[in-house]
This record gives C-alpha cells, structure tokens and sequence, in this order.
C-alpha cells in the first residue's frame, strides 16, 4: 500500500498541473481593459450633452454643456430663440486668474454652477475660497462681501427656506424654528417638542435625517408639518467597529407586524405671532402615497395649499396603503372635512417619482390619480361632493408624473408611458383638457422624454434618447412646435475607444404572452463561434426595475465591463414593474419573493435559443439590496439554473426590514393558528438548505437601510446546513458601501471569472475610479 502512494500522488500532481495549464488566465491588462467601460471611464468621452436648464426671472434659461475642451455655459432666450454664450468663458478665465493669482483658462473654469444679478448684467459664483461677482458687460471681477454667518444654532444645513426667501424653518432641540435670513433672528414657533416626540422630524426607520419635512404656504406666514410620535417604537441598533469601546447607534425602527409604528399628528403653524394649530382628527400612519418617507418627493408629501393660505389639502394613507383618505383642513381653526375615498384590494400608487394630486380651490376641484382601471389615469373631482365629475386620461397606459395644471385654460401636461408604439418604458409629454378631451403627444420623438417645463409654463425643454442612441435636447413651446435644436450628444469620442451600446431585447414572460423588455450586453470582440457564462443583473422591484433609466447613459452599473472579461450580461424588466398597467405590476403583491424570477429564467432560456454563443450550463446572477433578496432567492429556488450568484445588501428577511415596504406590497403580517405567517415563504433562510451552486453574501454592518441582521439570518441558517458560502462585509460601511464599492466591484469580477468562467483572476487587481475632470471645481 505504502509503494503506491508515491505513483498515486504523482498521477494527482501531474494531472492537476494539467488542468490549471488548461485553465484560462485574466491578467491585469484583462481587467484594466474591461474598467475602461465603467461610467468614470465612458462619461469623460462624451460631449454636448444640455445640463439642468436654469430658469430666470425674464424667462430666459442657462444650462452647461461639456466638450471636448472643457464646458460653456450657455444662455437661451425663448422668446427670440436665440442660443448664446452666457458670458465670455475666456475674459472671465483672465480676470479670475488676475484677481486670484491663480490660473484659469476659458474652457476650464473652476465652478459649475452661477447665479444671475436680478438685471442678469452680472453673475455670481464660488472659486478660489471666496465668492465672486462678475459684470459681463464690462469684464470688471470683484469677490462679494461675505453674507453674515448664521449662528451654528440655526442648524443651516438642515433649512427650509419660504417661498419668500426671508425666513428659513429649522429643527432645534425637538421644536421648530425659524431663522430671519437677513438679520439672523431666531424664533422659537414651538415648545413642547421632545425627543421621539418632536416637530417636523424625519424618520421612515430606513431613511432619517435632521431636516424639517413640512411644507410653508405660498404667503410664507404659514407651515403645513406634523408632530411625529415614536414614542412606543422598537429600536434598530448597529455597532461601529474601531479601536476601543465600539458606538452604538440606534434610531426608531418599526419592523411589519409591530403593534406601534410612527404617528403623525398633523398642524398648521402660524410663524407671526407664532401659533400652533392642531388638525381636528387622530393621528396619521407615517405613511405617503409614494412611501413612508413622507418627504420622498423632496418635500412634505401629499399636501397642497390653496393659493391664499387658508386651506390645506392632504391625503391620509392606512398603514396598508390600501386606503387613501382624501381631506380639506380649515389652516385657521385646523376643521378637516372628508372630500372622499379610494379603496383597493393591493395597495394604492399616485404616481412614479411624484405625486400627481392637485387641489383646485378656484373651480373647487381635485384631480386624482387612479389605477381602477387597470391603468394609472387622472380622474376630476368636485371637492364639495366628492363625486367624480370626469376621467381625464384614458387607454391602455399609464401617466407617470403630473407636470403642470393650467387652471385658467382648463389643461394638464403629464408624462405617460406606454402609449405610442414601441417599448412601454418611454417617457412622452402630452397635453390633455381637464374636460378629458383633446389629448396631444408634445414629443413625438421615438425615445425616452426628459422633460423641464419653464415656471411659467411657456416652454419646456426636452432631451430624448434611447438606451443605443444618443440624446437630442429641443426648446418647444407649450404647443410642443420645435423652437430650437440646444444640444446633440457627441459620442465620437467614446466610440473612437471601440464602445458599443447594449442591445435592447425582448422576451415572453412566464405567461407564455406578455412581452418583456431588457438590455443585453456582450463583449466588444464577440466572437459568436464561442459559448459566454450569462450573468443576470437583477432588481426586481416593485417600485422600479433593473434598466432603470431607459434614456441613454455611457455605462450602466458594470453590465459592460463584466462583459469584457467574457460574459453575456441581461438585464430584464420582468413582471411587477410599476410603469405598466395595475395587474402587471400586481403579479408579485403578496408574494415578493417570486421576484420575477421565472421571467428571468424563461427570458434567458429565449436569449439562449437565439444567441447560439450564450452558455446556458453557465448561468450567474447578482444583485444589491432588492436584488441582493432576489439574488439569494434564485439560488435557493432555482438550484439547478443559477450556478453563482453574488448577493449584496438584501432585505432577505422582511419581518426585520422596515414596516412600510413589506407591509405595502406583502400586505400586513398575519400569524395563523398554527403558529406560521403569510411571511415565513418570504424568507430567504427557509429555503437556504437548497444552494448547491457558489454564492457570496456582502453587506455593510452600519447599513441604516437595510440593517444587515438579513444577510446574518441567511448566514446562521447556511451554516446549520452545512452549506458553505462565502462573505465580504464592510464594517463601518452603510447601504452602499461608499468608498468600499471599487473593492466590492473587483470582488464581484473575481468571483464570476472563477467560478462561473472557470479562469484565474488576476491577484488583487486595483480599481481606479477617477472624476470627470471637465467637472472640477477649485
């Protein structure tokens, strides 16, 4: 026995050296060549591309665009239809270098971003630590007197400014605040705020900050807010990992099922004299038709003053989101009065990204946001009766955002998808009466429409692309009629490099009939002879999908650059996704860990079928936070397919992830008399025993969003089983990773290389994100 261990052990060695000679190799170069398609790469490459229009006063706007050169800011005048520098870039260049003794050149400048003087014959802006005024007519630069330092009390990174511009509303000490702008005066407008008690506060448990939510009327005299109670709320807790006594951080966190969740007690806030006027009802869910974060669309949500100040409109949403109670407040004597209701049987959207209800205190009106018909529509209704008087918009789409209401015309411009031919993600402008006739498409354009409407409703101006087309930015008038052509993005530059765009697919869903849409992405120097791993980059919703932005972009995510180390990367928009109708998007309500996983299988099934050189023995997936749950899931439920997958950041355990999205799309938690709940088949730990294939877990252990005791519980229950993983966390990162995300990058390459293509990956190879350089500020 002993003699043939020497033959037994060699015949091992020789073929083992056999195989890693066979093994393919990725070196560094291999990999630098496939970060050259990460977006710090690409974006530099491509120019003429309009930025955020600025509108001024006289209703002409500014906007910078970059180049190959460096940037221009541009200025354009509707009315006469003229496009023109802003200023002259290269006598500013030589009076800035003059005044700061530093040097500047014309298409470098050192800001981006200025403000007109209100006659727009000279410019503010910030360079060289100070502040300076620039007259573009005579060329002469001067730095401005500094403004008067508000107290460190006033907490200014945390205001809200009045419409007016004269006061500014902070959080101090649990109580609201205000600060007169010009002299620094400080108010106290409420006392009896205390801690998990106070005013204003922000706090979804997944999101928080120190900045007042409310909302100031349009006189500026008055604040729409809420007094928050947290009071009984179970606490989240997270430990920072250093040297010493670790921290320990704990916020207000209601978990699904919990008997206490945040309460809002809505007021009025009269600022002079300062008054509290507490609304006449019991307190509200912490809940918003968009979310819980009832600030999600940038300000208090679902509330909308009349024009006078003296009556408030709001939306009261159940903790289910099943219910939306529609209610006029009397702002004096806090009065509300019920206006009407909408009941249904999942849960209710008013909108994707805004909320598209307005209060029409003139004609004594409200235009509400409905999916009663399997589709988003406006409908119109008398505030007095709460009856419907008409259904605005109507068909087989869905409006997406309510853009602008011309009261006196009796017209509403709204952004819908799925109405013109084509994929049923682009975004178009149209026009329609209040009446519910006359509907107009104001963007005709094939593609994708991002639209920015003047403040006085005149113009708008519209950038349109298609994820394999560059975008065309155009002034139009009201009417949608062309006025001018501002910016063609040049993408010479980046594909002189060898870039190409991903291609759009489409696929069947798990029905058989419903025809998905997604991005493909392949490597540059496809070769259609030989068999690529696919790689499923998922995000499954429910509140947005995976493409995200159907627009073009130079890079999304690193679908691209894995790609380029030799996969085939998809990207599919299954079932669930909220921009079509109520029923699609409701396939997953009560069931989210389907996570439109057997779209993806069938769809990748279908690429494979056509695409001769996709391997379909060699199937990955990956995904973060949703897509992280999704990611886990597909490699416990589908075993077989998957046979990697990297989960990042998921929320695998919703009965530990904040109360709102859970109970928004899973519905309330229910315990049955057996002791189970409509929950446990959520979970991803019930089905962890089932991983055959390789799967690494990642998450940061500071993450306030989705705290990582979800990846833990995946991990005690991987454990038990006897089932080996592998894991990267981040101790002090948060949801994202932050800095971390280059290491996470390369480890996600690393991964999919050896185990999914089976090759070496080059040791520890660094990434090197870098900021567009055209866009540095000094």
């Amino acid at each position: 026995m002993h003699k043939l261990v020497p033959a037994l052990f060699a015949a091992a060695f020789f073929t083992s050296a056999a195989s890693a000679q066979q093994r393919p190799v990725l070196t560094a170069d291999d990999y630098a060549r496939a970060e050259r398609a990460m977006s710090y790469n690409t974006q530099a490459l491509i120019d003429h591309s309009a930025g955020q229009p600025n509108w001024l006063p006289d209703g002409r706007f500014w906007y910078r665009t970059l180049t190959a050169q460096g940037s221009e800011f541009v200025l354009v005048d509707p009315a006469r239809k003229t496009r023109t520098a802003a200023f002259d870039q290269a006598k500013l260049a030589a009076a800035l270098s003059a005044a700061s003794g530093k040097t500047y050149e014309g298409g470098r400048l050192p800001f981006r971003s200025i403000s007109f003087s209100p006659d727009a014959k000279a410019i503010s802006f910030a360079a060289a630590g100070k502040s300076w005024k620039y007259d573009v007519v005579s060329g002469k630069i001067n730095p401005e007197t500094p403004a008067a330092t508000a107290p460190a009390a006033a907490n200014t990174a945390n205001e809200e400014v009045s419409p007016d511009g004269k006061l500014a509303a902070f959080i101090k000490d649990y109580n609201l605040w205000v600060r007169d702008t010009k002299t620094n005066q400080l108010t106290q407008l409420t006392t009896d705020g205390a801690k998990d008690y106070g005013y204003a506060t922000d706090n979804a448990g997944w999101t928080h900050s120190d900045k007042p939510i409310l909302r100031w009327s349009p006189d500026s005299r008055k604040i729409a807010t809420f007094r928050q109670d947290q009071r009984n709320v179970g606490d989240m807790y997270l430990v920072t990992t250093n040297v010493g006594h670790p921290t320990l951080k704990s916020w207000k966190y209601p978990l699904p099922g919990d008997k206490d969740i945040a309460m809002i007690e809505r007021v009025v806030i009269e600022v002079n004299p300062a008054k509290v006027v507490r609304f006449q009802m019991a307190p509200d869910a912490h809940r918003g038709t968009l979310s819980d974060d009832i600030s999600s669309s940038g300000t208090f949500d679902d509330v909308d003053w009349s024009a006078d100040g003296r009556e408030l409109a709001f939306v009261s949403t159940s903790r289910d989101h099943k219910e939306e109670k529609v209610r006029v407040a009397d702002a004096a004597t806090g009065a509300v009065r019920d206006v009407f209701q909408e009941t249904v049987a999942t849960q209710y959207e008013s909108g994707q990204g805004a909320i598209n209800w307005r209060y029409l205190p003139k004609s004594k009106e409200i235009i509400w946001y409905s999916e009663r018909d399997n589709w988003g529509h406006l409908y119109l209704y008398d505030a007095g009766s709460g009856k419907v008087k008409k259904q605005i918009t109507k068909g087989n789409f869905v409006v997406t955002q309510l853009l602008k209401v011309d009261e006196q015309k009796r017209q509403a411009y709204f952004l819908a998808d799925g109405r013109e031919p084509g994929n049923p993600y682009f975004t178009h402008l149209y026009r329609v009466g209040l009446d519910g006739k006359n509907l107009t498409l104001l963007t005709p354009e094939a593609g994708n429409h991002q639209v920015m409407m003047a403040p006085s409703g005149r113009y708008f101006v519209d950038t349109y692309s298609q994820p394999d087309k560059p975008g065309v930015t155009v002034l139009r008038d009201a009417n949608g009629k062309l006025l001018s052509t501002l910016e063609k993005t040049d993408i010479s530059r980046l594909t002189a490099t060898g870039w190409k765009a991903p291609t759009p697919i489409t696929v069947k869903a798990a029905d058989g009939q419903t025809d998905l849409y997604g991005l493909m992405f392949t490597p540059t120097n496809l070769d259609q002879s030989k068999k690529y791993p696919i790689i499923n980059y998922i995000y499954p919703g429910p509140q947005g999908g995976g493409v995200g932005s159907w627009s073009f972009v130079s890079a999304r995510n690193d679908n691209q650059a894995l790609a380029e180390l030799g996969f085939v990367v998809v990207v599919i928009e299954g079932s669930c996704n909220p921009l079509r109708s109520k029923s699609y998007h409701d396939n997953c309500y009560g069931n989210m860990a389907e996570n439109t996983l057997s779209d993806q299988v069938g769809g990748m099934k279908q690429l494979a079928q056509k695409y001769a050189y996709i391997d379909l023995d060699r199937a990955g997936i990956w995904g973060h936070s949703g897509g992280g749950y999704a990611t886990a899931a597909a490699m416990f439920r589908y075993p077989d397919f998957f046979k990697v997958g990297i989960s990042e950041s998921g929320n695998h355990e919703n009965r530990n992830y904040e109360d709102d999205w859970a109970e928004r799309y899973l519905g309330l938690l229910k315990t049955n008399a057996d002791g189970t709940t409509n929950y446990d088949n959520q979970a991803n730990a019930t089905f962890a025993k089932n991983l055959k294939g390789k799967l690494m877990l990642a998450h940061g252990l500071m993450d306030d969003n989705v705290p990582p005791y979800n990846t833990f519980l995946v991990i005690e229950a991987l454990t038990k089983a006897n089932k080996s993983y592998d894991l990267v966390v981040f101790p002090n990162a948060q949801h994202g990773y932050g800095a971390y995300s280059p290491y996470m990058t390369r480890r996600r390459w690393d991964y999919f290389v050896q185990n999914l293509a089976g090759a070496a990956a080059p040791h520890d190879y660094q990434m090197q994100p870098k900021a567009d350089p055209r866009n540095a500020v000094q």
